[in-house]
């Protein structure tokens, strides 16, 4: 079966970027030096090709009631128009069906980014729970649409000279909010750990702002450094570090899941009933070596396994989140299997680095 292709595919052949299958969708992995890119996002800023996430918009009266429902994290905390939420969406036992984030608009229209691999998915499950609860609500994706990410500390000036007006839109833009700017939507999220925006743009105008950026000077970088620039800034990635076989607790993820109040969610019950007996927590190799996900952690309380390993730019170490006994605590020894070797590691706090500089 062929690959899908976003509407910058021509964009980024032009550039002779490598190209790979990220869940299903034909997309650049670096245009050039992957570690370059990763320094270029760091220190000054970057633009990414993230269309192939899938934008979904939930209208109608009681919209707000079903994803409190719907989602682990509460929306009761939207109250005001483009405020936004990460969030789970969990199945009955718990298991995360995927991460998104919600954006309040109005009473009567949430909007939803889901990743990519999942989105048809996340799609059918919502359309199922609407069938049952509230079957007069509209969920409708929008395929048609792009979205450019420009993040890194520079990201905002950048797009200000880009696009003309949008300062005025967006510089008192709070982060983790969104303001609807003629026919884009942009919002002040990223997957990186810097500042910026991600910007949801009619798929035929796409092409004209990722030129228009360009010109301003924001480098093109590839999905390889948009995964180490998440590693380092702790943030999960759907299919490594949770899936529908682990639930949001012991994923790092409980800070986004609503258990104080009284509301009810899909999954709460089995959250409630299964204390969790494993955490994330992150590491950094002592030895020589590079952490890779799926390799085995030897830890004093039982063995555990990394996530999402790989070697850090910003940091010239190799750091993983792996998924180890709760008894495990910052600070502690471990070791790595990597090739049939034990390699020496430490539990660290993460995220690695976020805005600009190592935290470790």
């Amino acid at each position: 079966m062929s690959l899908k292709q976003t509407p910058l595919n021509a964009a980024h052949r032009v550039l002779n970027a490598k190209m790979g299958d990220f869940g299903g969708w034909d997309m650049p992995v670096n245009y050039g030096s992957q570690i370059d890119e990763h320094h270029q996002v760091r220190k000054d800023c970057g633009m990414f090709d993230v269309s192939h996430m899938r934008v979904v918009d939930v209208r109608g009266a009681g919209v707000r009631s079903f994803l409190r429902y719907l989602l682990a994290n509460n929306v009761d905390k939207l109250t005001f128009s483009g405020k936004a939420l990460y969030s789970c969406m969990l199945l009955e036992n718990g298991g995360v069906i995927d991460d998104l984030i919600v954006y309040f608009m109005n009473e009567h229209w949430f909007r939803i980014v889901v990743n990519a691999g999942t989105a048809d998915k996340d799609i059918a499950w919502m359309k199922q729970q609407a069938a049952k609860h509230l079957p007069q609500l509209d969920i409708t994706d929008h395929p048609e649409l792009a979205m450019i990410a420009v993040q890194g500390p520079s990201a905002r000036a950048k797009v200000w000279e880009a696009l003309p007006g949008s300062r005025e839109s967006t510089e008192k833009l709070a982060s983790f909010s969104a303001v609807e700017m003629g026919t884009m939507f942009i919002a002040r999220t990223g997957y990186t750990g810097e500042d910026g925006f991600e910007i949801m743009i009619p798929a035929k105008e796409a092409a004209s702002l990722w030129a228009t950026l360009a010109e301003k000077g924001v480098k093109p970088i590839g999905l390889g450094a948009r995964d180490t620039l998440r590693l380092e800034a702790g943030m999960n990635l759907y299919g490594q570090d949770m899936d529908e076989s682990i639930n949001p607790l012991e994923a790092g993820l409980a800070w986004t899941v609503d258990l104080k109040s009284e509301r009810n969610f899909i999954g709460k019950a089995a959250l409630l009933s299964n204390p969790p007996t494993r955490k994330l927590v992150g590491l950094m190799l002592l030895d020589r070596g590079v952490l890779r996900g799926h390799q085995q952690v030897v830890t004093a309380h039982g063995a555990g396994e990394i996530t999402s390993g790989s070697f850090s730019p910003t940091l010239e170490k190799s750091i993983a989140l792996a998924r180890v006994p709760k008894n495990v605590q910052i600070g502690d020894s471990v070791q790595v299997e990597i090739r049939e070797k034990l390699l020496n590691a430490k539990v660290v706090k993460y995220p690695f680095a976020r805005n600009g500089k190592g935290l470790i």
